[in-house]
């Protein structure tokens, strides 16, 4: 099988268990021609031919907790080791832990690979790749996969076990006292905040950073590794695991509950009062941080965005970039901003990959809520809590989202040709204004008739969908967008329309 078909924009993603309704795609062979690949990358795009040969190429590996995590790690290390590569085997580790590894001196690796397919089903698998300038870029998956069968001289390498998350929860520690601007051994005492795991690879947080700063941890969930994912999806963009992480802070009166991704590079917090601070919510508040450290600055998000939380970041002198959505997107822009002298400390996705230019522009879950916790000392003073930071954000009355899945062989220019299609549609359409502040697909602001909102149809990244969001400021205005929009999609007959009809059950 071609490794193309495996490339999930700037990481390798696919199917590791077979199931009966997909057949395997990421197996222990189709691993080692990606080990092969990045081989050859490391020593013709990165420069390090000269190291390899001498029998100096460091590469560290770490997994989450899935399933398949061991049997493709060691196809890694088998393919390593018999061309001359010293291997670091981490273990369970996170995404962000694992660029660190690039970083850390005691551990100076000049590679590191973390398996994982982030929030995806049990069966998935994936690899996200590093080195000590980033992450890989798209350009660099495509150079592995088209290189992954070429030769190389092999030569005895050689694998040392060793342990990441210590070393990383101790340097967040750090930064948070430094952040606190406080020599306390416990700062957090006296607060009580959950960690919900999601049986990923994060249930280090609970013990090595809160507890090791004071905070009463217990109620905490879900902290045990367990690929099969048991009790909740670990994504802190579903509704299922934030309901979770919801009701257990209210449970135990807790004063914050923290929860992350499988892998750690998203996470998302709850109030006391059981306020979820996720999506636009968790933008407001990351938003509010970086404007009172540096006024006046940009902030880059993804397209699907409320149009208040615009108004919001503009109200404290701010300027919101809508970007592409995909994380590696909204992080090259904050780069190229920041490179044209353009200040942009922070880059976030709705999702909830969030990444700062004071972090190694690195999207880290767990550096977020390292934010986070920097201000709460400082907010009971107050005697705030960080959803009175977002109080003045306005919060929409309806948002909907649908996804069409193109049935016609040629996805992209057919997904394209119907947005175009769309673009005459709504500049013939009264209450339809085109918003030209936008990067990804087609966003509309809907007014009159309509209601006061927009909708924004774009193509998904890595699926052959179009995906629609619709938003409004007055309740019941939604459905008569969705009716209007209905009249468009009619004629469509490649566009897989059901889930639009639902609307209207």
């Amino acid at each position: 099988m071609d490794l193309k078909a495996l490339q999930n924009g700037s990481d390798f993603r696919g199917i590791a268990v077979e199931t009966e309704e997909y057949k395997a795609n990421l197996t222990p062979d189709q691993v080692k021609k990606i080990g092969t690949g990045m081989i050859h990358w490391l020593r013709d795009q990165k420069q390090l031919r000269e190291k390899h040969e001498a029998g100096k190429l460091k590469i560290g590996i770490g997994h989450d907790s899935r399933i398949t995590a061991g049997s493709l790690k060691q196809a890694l290390i088998d393919c390593f080791t018999d061309h001359q590569i010293h291997v670091l085997d981490f273990e369970l580790a996170t995404t962000p832990a694992m660029f660190m590894a690039t970083q850390f001196p005691q551990y100076d690796c000049d590679a590191a690979i973390m398996i994982t397919a982030s929030h995806l089903p049990y069966y998935f698998n994936g690899l996200k790749l590093f080195t000590k300038d980033g992450g890989a870029e798209k350009e660099d998956i495509a150079y592995i996969a088209s290189h992954s069968t070429e030769d190389l001289a092999t030569g005895t390498g050689s694998v040392t076990v060793s342990e990441i998350l210590t070393d990383y929860a101790a340097d967040m520690v750090g930064k948070i006292r430094k952040g606190m601007k406080t020599t306390k051994e416990n700062p957090l005492e006296g607060f009580h905040i959950i960690v919900d795991a999601g049986n990923g690879a994060g249930g280090f947080f609970a013990e090595k950073v809160l507890a090791a700063l004071g905070a009463d941890t217990s109620g905490s969930q879900f902290l045990e590794p367990d690929g099969t994912f048991p009790n909740h999806i670990p994504n802190p963009d579903n509704k299922e695991a934030m309901e979770s992480i919801r009701q257990a802070v209210l449970k135990n009166q807790a004063d914050l509950g923290v929860i992350f991704d499988t892998d750690v590079d998203r996470s998302a917090v709850v109030d006391p009062t059981g306020e979820v601070i996720n999506r636009n919510n968790l933008i407001a508040v990351l938003a509010t941080i970086v404007l009172e450290e540096y006024p006046g600055s940009s902030i880059v998000t993804n397209s699907p965005t409320s149009s208040h939380l615009k108004d919001f970041i503009e109200e404290k002198g701010g300027k919101q970039v809508r970007y592409i959505s995909g994380y590696r997107n909204v992080i090259n822009k904050m780069i190229e901003l920041n490179n044209e002298g353009i200040e942009t400390p922070l880059a976030i996705e709705t999702s909830g990959h969030a990444a700062f230019k004071e972090n190694y522009d690195l999207d880290d879950g767990a550096y977020v809520i390292a934010k986070l916790l920097m201000l709460l000392p400082r907010l009971r003073e107050e005697g705030r809590t960080l959803s009175d930071l977002i109080a003045d954000l306005k919060q929409p009355a309806e948002t909907q989202e649908i996804r069409f899945k193109i049935l016609a062989e040629n996805v992209r220019d057919y997904g394209e040709g119907v947005i175009r299609d769309l673009a005459d549609f709504a500049a013939k359409t009264q209450g339809l204004t085109i918003d030209p502040e936008n990067h990804e697909g087609l966003r509309v602001n809907v007014s009159a008739e309509y209601g006061s909102g927009w909708f924004l149809l774009r193509m998904s990244l890595h699926e052959p969908l179009l995906v629609l969001q619709v938003e409004n400021d007055l309740e019941g205005k939604n459905l008569l967008v969705f009716e209007q929009l209905k009249e468009f999609f009619t004629v469509y007959d490649q566009l897989d329309q059901s889930n639009l009809d639902k609307v209207f059950e």
